[in-house]
């Protein structure tokens, strides 16, 4: 594929690839939405506009927005493995790095939320919201739910992952930490397992097909409620999954989760700061 049909230089393309990895990451990373980071990098919106009308849209939008797919790929499948590994090996200091690059995206993601404006009405919607995550994971916590993975729920993670794609601050981890989902999805899309990957997909491809439409048309004509809403569920879902305990259990084990928040804040920082100075043509 060359420059002219996509409209990007090498440099651009590559950079469009890293920024889909990233959202391919943010897509499987707990408490992180690949949403956010498409948002962030400005490919949200004509990936919406495809999927919402792929016909119409298929050959303006697909050749520039090749490069995001590939990296997406890359991302997701790629750290799946390693995901898994540091969950289980360093469980706390791994939540808290994520941690720390929710919060260092989050003055970008209330940058892009006041894009058209901001009401009375959009603080409202931020605080409804992080309310009703806090009391929904509250709720779960409380009633310890468990549940054993099979086809049926590996089809509700397909719908908790592309949630969190189409719609921004949504994280799929989010859902399924709490029911005891989360570890054996990442680890079947690690080592590949059909059994896992079939019904995912189609739970993924089911949502993306009956939602798609409908959240597109929310934030084209509720940019600053929707958004803001998301914001507050961001904010919820991340103080959720705070390890307090950690931080009370030694001084050296609160260090390094500091640490480890504050590698996150400032990585988020800095890739804000990056993706701001390079500017990238819009599907």
């Amino acid at each position: 594929m060359n420059q002219k049909s996509t409209g990007l230089s090498p440099a651009q393309f590559i950079f469009r690839i890293f920024q889909g990895a990233l959202i391919g990451l943010g897509a499987v990373l707990p408490g992180i939405s690949g949403g956010v980071l498409g948002v962030i990098f400005g490919v949200y919106k004509p990936i919406m506009e495809l999927i919402s009308h792929p016909f119409a849209n298929f050959k303006t939008h697909v050749p520039k927005l090749i490069p995001v797919f590939i990296g997406g790929i890359i991302g997701f499948l790629g750290i799946a493995n390693l995901l898994a590994f540091f969950l289980e090996k360093y469980p706390d200091p791994s939540v808290c790095l994520f941690i720390g690059l929710i919060a260092g995206m989050l003055p970008s993601l209330f940058r892009e939320a006041g894009e058209q404006g901001r009401s009375k009405g959009s603080f409202i919607s931020l605080i409804v919201c992080m309310i009703v995550i806090f009391v929904i994971l509250n709720a779960l916590n409380v009633a310890s739910v468990t549940i054993e993975p099979n086809f049926f729920w590996y089809l509700f993670c397909g719908f908790c992952l592309a949630l969190s794609v189409i719609a921004p601050g949504m994280s799929f981890s989010t859902l399924l930490m709490p029911l005891g989902l989360y570890t054996p999805f990442i680890d079947g899309i690690g080592h590949l397992d059909f059994s896992v990957l079939i019904p995912g997909g189609i739970g993924a491809l089911l949502t993306v097909i009956i939602l798609a439409k409908a959240i597109n048309a929310l934030f084209t004509h509720h940019y600053s409620l929707a958004f803001h809403g998301i914001i507050g569920i961001v904010i919820a879902a991340t103080v959720m999954i705070v390890p307090f305990s950690s931080f009370a259990a030694s001084a050296q084990q609160a260090l390094i989760n500091v640490v480890c928040l504050a590698v996150g804040v400032v990585f988020a920082l800095l890739l804000d700061k990056f993706n701001s100075r390079v500017e990238v043509p819009e599907a």
